[in-house]
């Protein structure tokens, strides 16, 4: 029986190192292409699910406008920029939303929260988090109604000092074994309602010694310059010596 000889230069080790090194760029050029591919399809994905979730903490009721593209944005105190989605009803600011953030017992937890003119709760939705499954995970809606009880509340009905969980003295009810997530998610609404007050005449467009009523719609661009020419009398006045 003949046996076929093998080229030695397989046996090479940069024969071989090639070979691994192809392969290797080969599925990183299939994975770059497939995320080209893939990656307008899930940010409009993305988009869809955000825009449903706005549509819950701003009710469709409350506005006639897109507040997805009524986007304000906010510089806080200490020098974050803050995206503010603006509600209108006949051009008026009717109530905004944002996202907050708390620190839960997995990491970070993102939250969308909505806020009518006056500084009541309108929702609030969270948008992400890593809670433990089966425990820290009723904070979203859909698994549980615990996070409808901010529904209404502002600080006028609940003084910021008592927004806490009953086992640290408030109204709102913790979890079975897990105590620290709604602590988060408390503490980042409260943290929201009072960002909200502390910039509340800019995210309404509304003077701040103005009408407890929101301002008409001013769209933030600058006034033209005035290239009219000034009455003969006037001109005299000011070119006189």
């Amino acid at each position: 029986m003949t046996t076929v000889a093998q080229p030695t230069y397989r046996k090479r080790v940069g024969y071989q190192a090639t070979l691994l090194g192809g392969i290797a760029l080969l599925a990183s050029a299939v994975l770059v292409i497939a995320d080209l591919q893939t990656r307008d399809t899930i940010a409009e994905r993305r988009a869809e699910d955000f825009r449903r979730t706005l549509e819950q903490v701003l009710p469709a009721q409350m506005h006639d406008n897109r507040p997805q593209e009524d986007i304000h944005i906010l510089r806080t105190d200490d020098g974050r920029t803050l995206e503010v989605y603006r509600a209108r009803q006949e051009g008026r600011v009717s109530g905004v939303a944002f996202r907050v953030q708390g620190r839960g017992y997995a990491g970070p937890i993102h939250i969308l929260m909505g806020v009518d003119a006056a500084g009541e709760v309108l929702g609030v939705r969270v948008l992400q988090h890593k809670e433990t499954p089966g425990l820290g995970d009723k904070i979203e809606v859909n698994r549980d109604p615990w996070i409808l009880a901010f529904d209404g509340l502002s600080f006028a009905a609940l003084p910021a000092p008592r927004w806490a969980v009953k086992k640290d003295g408030g109204p709102f009810d913790q979890f079975t074994g897990a105590t620290i997530t709604p602590r988060a998610v408390v503490n980042a609404v409260r943290d929201g309602l009072t960002l909200f007050h502390a910039h509340q005449s800019e995210l309404l467009q509304r003077a701040p010694d103005g009408p407890d009523g929101p301002m008409p719609m001013t769209p933030e661009a600058p006034v033209p310059a005035d290239t009219s020419t000034p009455p003969p009398d006037q001109y005299l006045q000011e070119t006189l010596p």
